[in-house]
C-alpha cells in the first residue's frame, strides 16, 4: 500500500472517530454540557442566575421519578432540596478571603436551544465589599466536559472566564488590565471553537472537497498541492470574513435573532453541505457557499458571546480578541487536517471513505442536531 493510501486511511478513521465521538451527542440530541452563572455585584450584596440544563441535574441528583424520559415541573419541584444542596456544594464565593453565604431564592425553567434549564435565582451576601473569588466544580467528577460560563458584572465592569475542571476559580479584579481583557477572551474564542462541534464539522465539510475535483471519471485529486491549498484558503478566508462581520454586527447589537432559528440555521448549513459533498447540487462557488452559510454562523458564535458579555470599557478589544480566538482555533483545526488531506488525495480511498463516508456521518448528525432545534425533540 502506497503512502497516500495509507494516509488516506489514518485520515478517514480520524474523521470517522470524530464522528463517532459526536454520534452519542446526536443521539441524545443536545451539544456539550454547559452552565452559566451571572452574578451582579452591589456592595457587600451579590445577585445571581445560574443556568443548568435538566439533564445535568439528572445525571447528578436524579429528577426523572417515574423514568418516563421526560422531567415535568412537578419532579423538579419535589427534588427541588436535593438540586439546591448540590448545586451549593458546587459553588463557593468569597471577598477578600472571608466566606460569602449563599441561598437560592427561587426556581423557574427556561429553554435553551439545546433542551430545558434549571434557573437558580441566587442570593449572596458577603462579609465586606471586596473583589470576588469564585470556585466552581459543578459536575466535574460526573463530565469533565462540562464547563461553566461566568459572566460578573461590576459597577459596569463585566469580567468572563470559562471554568473548567483546569480553571476551577475566578478571582475579580476590579478593573482588569486591557493584556488580560485580550488573554481571557482570546482564550475563550479558542475554546469555543474547540468545543462548538457544529462549527467544526462545517469546516470539515469546506475541507473535505478542497483536494479533489469532480470530473467526468469522477473525483479526481487536484494535481498540485498549491493549487489545494489556495482553493482551501478561499474557502477559509470566505468563511472568517463572513462569520467576523455577523459577529461583529451582532455582538454590539445591531443584529438579533430568535437563538433557536440561528442554531437550527446552523444544522441546516451543515446538512446542505455534507449532501452537496456527497452529489453537488449548490449553484454557485464553493467560497461563496462557505461566505453565505458563514453569516449563520457568526450569530452563533455572538450567542456565545453574548453569555460572556463584553466589558464596557474595552467592548473593541474584547470583541476582537474573541474574534481573534475563534480564528487561531480554526487555523489549528486546518492546519492538522490539510497537510494530511493534500497526501491523501492521490489514493482512490479519499473520494470513498472520507469524503463521502465522512459526508455521509457529518449529514446524519447535523439532521439529528436540526430536528432537536427546530422542533425540540
Amino acid at each position: 500500500m502506497n503512502v497516500a493510501a495509507q494516509i488516506s486511511r489514518v485520515l478517514s478513521g480520524i474523521v470517522l472517530a470524530l464522528l463517532g465521538v459526536l454520534a452519542p451527542l446526536a443521539a441524545s440530541a443536545h451539544k456539550s454540557s454547559d452552565a452559566y452563572l451571572a452574578l451582579e455585584v452591589d456592595g457587600a450584596h451579590v445577585r445571581g442566575r445560574w443556568d443548568i440544563a435538566l439533564r445535568d441535574l439528572e445525571l447528578a441528583v436524579g429528577l426523572d421519578a417515574n423514568a418516563d424520559g421526560r422531567i415535568t415541573w412537578g419532579e423538579l419541584r419535589a427534588r427541588r432540596a436535593a438540586v439546591d444542596a448540590y448545586a451549593l456544594s458546587r459553588m463557593h464565593v468569597s471577598a477578600a478571603g472571608e466566606a460569602c453565604s449563599a441561598r437560592i431564592a427561587s426556581h423557574r425553567v427556561d429553554r435553551h436551544t439545546d433542551g430545558a434549564y434549571a434557573v437558580l435565582e441566587l442570593e449572596i451576601a458577603c462579609p465586606r465589599e471586596a473583589p470576588l473569588a469564585v470556585a466552581y466544580d459543578l459536575l466535574f467528577a460526573l463530565d469533565p466536559q462540562h464547563r461553566g460560563l461566568l459572566r460578573v458584572t461590576d459597577s459596569g465592569e463585566v469580567a468572563a472566564a470559562v471554568l473548567s475542571p483546569a480553571r476551577p476559580r475566578f478571582v475579580q479584579e476590579r478593573r482588569a488590565s486591557r493584556w488580560r481583557v485580550l488573554a481571557d477572551y482570546l482564550r475563550e474564542g479558542v475554546w469555543h471553537i474547540w468545543l462548538g462541534f457544529d462549527h467544526v464539522l462545517f469546516l470539515l465539510c469546506l475541507l473535505l472537497p478542497a483536494v479533489v475535483r469532480r470530473g467526468a471519471e469522477g473525483w479526481q485529486p487536484v494535481v498540485r498541492a498549491r493549487d489545494a491549498a489556495l482553493e482551501a484558503l478561499r474557502v477559509v478566508s470566505a468563511f472568517t470574513l463572513s462569520h467576523s462581520l455577523t459577529l461583529g454586527l451582532a455582538a454590539l447589537g445591531f443584529v438579533a435573532l430568535p437563538s433557536r432559528w440561528v442554531e437550527s440555521a446552523i444544522a441546516a448549513s451543515i446538512v446542505l453541505t455534507a449532501l452537496d459533498n456527497m452529489c453537488p447540487f449548490l449553484p454557485a462557488r464553493r467560497w461563496t457557499i462557505a461566505f453565505g452559510f458563514g453569516l449563520v454562523h457568526g450569530l452563533g458564535f455572538a450567542s456565545v458571546l453574548a453569555e460572556l458579555g463584553l466589558p464596557p470599557s474595552a467592548r473593541a478589544l474584547a470583541l476582537m480578541a474573541f474574534n481573534l480566538g475563534v480564528e487561531l482555533g480554526q487555523l489549528a483545526i486546518v492546519a492538522a487536517f490539510l497537510p494530511l488531506a493534500l497526501i491523501a488525495r492521490r489514493s482512490a480511498l479519499y473520494p470513498r471513505l472520507a469524503l463521502a463516508g465522512g459526508s455521509l456521518g457529518i449529514s446524519a448528525i447535523a439532521s439529528a442536531w436540526l430536528w432537536e432545534r427546530a422542533l425540540g425533540a
